[in-house]
């Protein structure tokens, strides 16, 4: 029995496939062929435009898929949603759909574009957003290359985010947030109902969101005379709980613990002054609770 598994093709692709990577999954793609190779001989991938994902998982075409919550939101799919995966194109964090204006335009507010046209890709929510904000506007599908329409072609955009650095490139500035999204694992019904294809999607899950949540922390390892250890754990943060194994000295023992990678630079000075040696700073690929 295979998993048959949708791997986003687009923005999200290279992201995905590091990922993996980080989760213990060789993925490779060739660029003449929309099926990968994974060193898993229970999965086949399939590429698939993040947009279409959602669509394809829900009529059983595939068994599941990586892909924005704001696309299965676009689609109204009926999916089971297994994992959220806090990842996107640049960055490990959230994404936001934003309706955004030229910056010389007196839009402050969705309300104030009753009649008015706002182009985008994102059609179906944002004519749902409209209409819980009592809007008539005409939306139009963008094909690409939204933020340059306003204000010749269109009055607004509806646009996805990461920074809003590409919006404010093109002189544009955001008037509210219609959606935040992150990517999501999910599956087909049917799929989800069968007990091995269940089993192994929350196998995945939990890799992935092992590797997704050891992104920012690194393990430091430091030995430490026995005497010592109250000073020692005066430095570390006061959340952590450290490993303290002893040493064939048993006058010294070794602690182990985990860090946000952005901390270690003002600890491990406090640590060696506090009596620390040895001190070992290492990456870590995963962190399963």
């Amino acid at each position: 029995m295979k998993l048959k598994l949708g791997i986003p093709k687009g923005s999200l692709e290279a992201s995905t496939i590091e990922l993996f990577r980080r989760a213990g999954y060789v993925i490779s793609v060739s660029s003449r062929s929309y099926f990968p190779t994974i060193d898993d001989i229970e999965i086949e991938c399939m590429l698939i435009r993040a947009q279409e994902m959602a669509r394809y998982v829900e009529n059983g075409v595939i068994d599941a898929g990586l892909t924005g919550s704001d696309w299965i939101e676009e689609a109204e799919a009926d999916v089971v949603r297994v994992a959220d995966l806090i990842y996107a194109r640049q960055s490990f964090g959230r994404v936001k759909w934003v309706l955004a204006v030229p910056n010389d335009s007196p839009v402050q507010s969705v309300k104030e574009l009753e009649g008015k046209v706002i182009a985008t890709e994102l059609v179906g929510v944002t004519e749902r957003y409209l209409a819980a904000n009592g809007v008539k506007a005409r939306v139009e599908f963008s094909w690409g290359a939204t933020e340059v329409k306003p204000p010749v072609l269109a009055d607004a955009i509806v646009e996805i985010t990461e920074t809003g650095s590409s919006l404010r490139a093109n002189n544009l500035r955001i008037v509210e947030t219609v959606l935040e999204s992150n990517t999501q694992l999910i599956a087909n019904k049917v799929a989800w109902e069968d007990a091995w294809k269940q089993q192994k999607l929350l196998d995945l899950k939990m890799l992935l969101q092992g590797a997704i949540e050891a992104v920012s922390k690194v393990g430091l390892m430091l030995n430490v005379h026995r005497d010592g250890v109250p000073a020692i754990l005066d430095v570390l943060p006061a959340l952590k709980r450290p490993t303290i194994s002893p040493l064939s000295d048993s006058d010294w023992c070794a602690i182990n613990t985990v860090l946000e990678e952005s901390d270690v630079r003002n600890i491990i000075p406090r640590l060696k002054e506090a009596g620390a040696e040895g001190i070992v700073e290492y990456s870590l690929n995963k962190i399963v609770p």
